[in-house]
């Protein structure tokens, strides 16, 4: 199939940069790979790259047959996993990415119960807060919470995530409780150095919003290590209710500011993002099950008694 090789061989010199760096993906010379490419352009009649001393970069008609490379690479590798794994029980390994915290409280706990269920099934679960390239990485499913899901891959709506702001009853005992939003401005706000930038956005119970300053005395890019520091009475900050939700049922943290919520900049909605082959393997198919098993109707850190 020398046309299925010539299209591997666009999409790996745009995906490296360089014919070089593809060529040594692709285990063949330079040459081959630089040959493949003006076949490509003759075919189309179209120069796909601009060519550098420097750099290589795509033509407009390049960035349209990429698109469509990419499409027609995945449709046909996806062909090829569903007829090897028709019929199959899950195997193999399942590369998970998720973030930290997430990951930690609600990725982590199920997976063995997975791989309990399914002898010949292993998993790897990358936990990181930075975003990861599902091609390069080679990640099976990637869960993200953004505004902006890959264009490249399958974005799965999973749940709405909420924040909400809070802070410990010892803290509120010796600060008094904020009664409005501007009253924030008094207080000693903590902030996740990835979003709040020392202005809280608030939306109302209407969905209008309003910005207010949050002087940040404590600024950390980990949030555990912020819902630890509000959890002792230290400040006031925004977390995600999945990691605040068993505090707050408990009463040891305090949701304030009701009916106020904090408008994330990282987005609201947590994702399944995985290139569209993926789904037909019966190891992701089965993982994704068991997530959206967990997560709905309601989530378990939304419902009442989670964590009392």
């Amino acid at each position: 199939m020398t046309w299925l090789s010539s299209w591997e061989s666009f999409v790996k010199v745009v995906e490296t940069g360089s014919m070089a760096a593809a060529a040594r993906r692709l285990n063949c010379t330079r040459a081959q790979v630089s040959k493949q490419i003006r076949e490509l352009e003759r075919a189309f009649g179209a120069r796909l790259l601009e060519r550098s001393t420097r750099k290589l970069s795509l033509t407009p008609s390049g960035e349209v047959f990429y698109q469509h490379a990419l499409r027609a690479l995945d449709a046909i590798d996806g062909a090829t996993v569903a007829m090897k794994n028709l019929g199959d029980a899950p195997r193999g390994v399942l590369r998970i990415s998720a973030t930290v915290t997430f990951g930690r409280l609600y990725v982590a706990p199920l997976v063995p119960r997975l791989i309990a269920r399914y002898p010949e099934l292993s998993c790897e679960l990358i936990l990181s807060d930075q975003l990861v390239d599902l091609v390069d990485d080679n990640i099976d499913l990637a869960l993200r919470v953004t505004k902006a899901p890959p264009s490249d891959a399958v974005a799965r709506k999973l749940v709405a995530l909420r924040r909400v702001i809070c802070a410990a009853p010892s803290y509120l005992a010796t600060h008094g409780e904020p009664q409005t939003p501007h009253d924030l401005a008094r207080h000693c706000c903590f902030g996740y150095r990835f979003s709040d930038q020392g202005v809280w956005r608030l939306a109302d119970s209407q969905g209008r919003e309003i910005s207010v300053p949050a002087q940040h005395r404590f600024q950390v890019n980990n949030i555990d290590c912020l819902f630890e520091a509000i959890l002792a009475g230290h400040g006031v900050g925004v977390l995600p209710t999945y990691l605040c939700g068993p505090a707050l049922a408990r009463g040891t943290l305090r949701a304030i500011l009701d009916p106020f919520e904090p408008v994330s900049d990282l987005g609201r909605y947590l994702y399944a993002c995985y290139m569209p082959s993926r789904i037909r393997v019966p190891k992701v198919r089965v993982f994704l099950d068991e997530l959206e098993k967990m997560l709905r109707p309601v989530p378990p850190w939304e419902q009442a008694d989670f964590g009392a």
